[in-house]
């Protein structure tokens, strides 16, 4: 019987283990296989295994920053529109507008009264019957926007009640009767009625940080409390108020004292108007506290008009804009009855609030 020869294991002849066809097939660089010298794809180097996929750095870079410019596009949105909220519900709302037909030109009639003790119109906005301040503000389609400031002590006739002084028609009406007086008086239509607590200027001019204001007067007037030199000097809130009040000091009287009262409005506008305080979440605030409080608007007016009114003051009081008074005959008139009237020149006046209307008023310099 041969004998079969048993090696060591460590002597014996190493064996070659040959991959199987299937698995050739699934491997590159093998004959016949893509990456195989000589087949297309071969790049003349083995091929590197796969890496782990991977978030590349910039991309969650990326992605953080663009959660950021969200919420600070969030923020930005919702302020405003908060605000706007908020305010709308602050504002005091009265009865006042007639109803009469609408014109072309948009316009406000701004009564203002110092009659209010703290200068708020909370409550009772009619409490104390008295207006000093009556503006026409009016924004036409073109031409100039304007002020026009009507003395409360104009001769008018009052519905259902004669003739009187201007004013007297709050007194007797509020300001339903105050708004059909000067709608008859000026044939212009009023679209919003806007009643200003001229003590709550005070705290509004406090809240801008105080207003400059010039005078050529040397004054020393008991009844308003103002005390002023000659010049232009920075005023707080109870100054500007004083500044607004005064007109017994004044030689223009009743005239003068509503060339300073658009004066103090305008300053407070320019102020208001500063980037300073439109970029400044507490300031606004401030600002729109002080404000609807010495504010009460006509039922159909919001907050979007009182911005609308802003933009036309803006206009009125800018270089375009036109400032002044009705063309007056006499400023002691005296028809018995009423003491001493301002006198509107009859045959003007119907041209000049026409003029107003539709953009085309002049006032001639003093």
């Amino acid at each position: 019987m041969p004998r079969t020869r048993v090696m060591p294991v460590d002597q014996q002849p190493a064996r070659r283990i040959q991959p199987t066809q299937s698995y050739r097939q699934q491997q590159p660089g093998y004959p016949g296989q893509p990456g195989h010298p000589g087949q297309p794809g071969h790049s003349g180097q083995h091929p590197e295994p796969p890496a782990t996929p991977r978030t590349p750095r910039r991309r969650r870079r990326g992605r953080r920053a663009v959660v950021i410019v969200a919420a600070v596009l969030v923020l930005l949105l919702a302020w405003p529109i908060g605000l706007l909220i908020w305010a709308n519900g602050k504002i005091t709302h009265i009865d006042a507008l007639s109803g009469a037909p609408g014109q072309a030109a948009e316009t406000y009639l701004l009564a203002g009264s110092d009659s209010r003790a703290d200068g708020t119109l909370a409550g009772d906005p009619t409490e104390g019957q008295r207006t000093d301040t009556i503006m026409l503000l009016t924004k036409p389609p073109s031409g100039s926007a304007s002020l026009i400031s009507i003395p409360r002590d104009t001769y008018v006739a009052i519905p259902g009640h004669g003739n009187n002084k201007i004013n007297a028609s709050y007194a007797l009406g509020g300001p339903e009767l105050l708004v059909r007086t000067v709608e008859d008086f000026t044939g212009m239509t009023v679209d919003h009625y806007v009643e200003i607590g001229m003590g709550g200027v005070s705290a509004l001019v406090d809240a801008v940080g105080g207003v400059e204001l010039c005078s050529d007067l040397d004054v020393d007037d008991e009844k308003s409390g103002l005390v002023w030199t000659p010049g232009c000097h920075e005023a707080d809130g109870t100054t500007a108020l004083a500044f607004a009040r005064m007109r017994y000091s004044d030689p223009k009287g009743d005239i003068g004292r509503t060339e300073r009262q658009q004066q103090v409005i305008k300053a407070i506008t320019a102020k208001v108007a500063r980037p300073g305080t439109l970029v400044n979440p507490g300031a606004q605030v401030d600002l729109l506290s002080a404000g609807l409080a010495a504010l009460a608007v006509d039922q159909d007016t919001g907050i979007l008009d009182l911005g609308r009114l802003a933009l036309a003051f803006r206009a009125a009081t800018g270089p375009d804009g036109v400032r002044g008074t009705p063309p007056i005959a006499d400023l002691n008139y005296r028809p018995g009855g009423v003491g001493s009237a301002v006198l509107i020149e009859p045959d003007a006046a119907a041209r000049f609030f026409a003029s107003v209307a539709d953009g085309t008023v002049t006032i001639e310099e003093e």
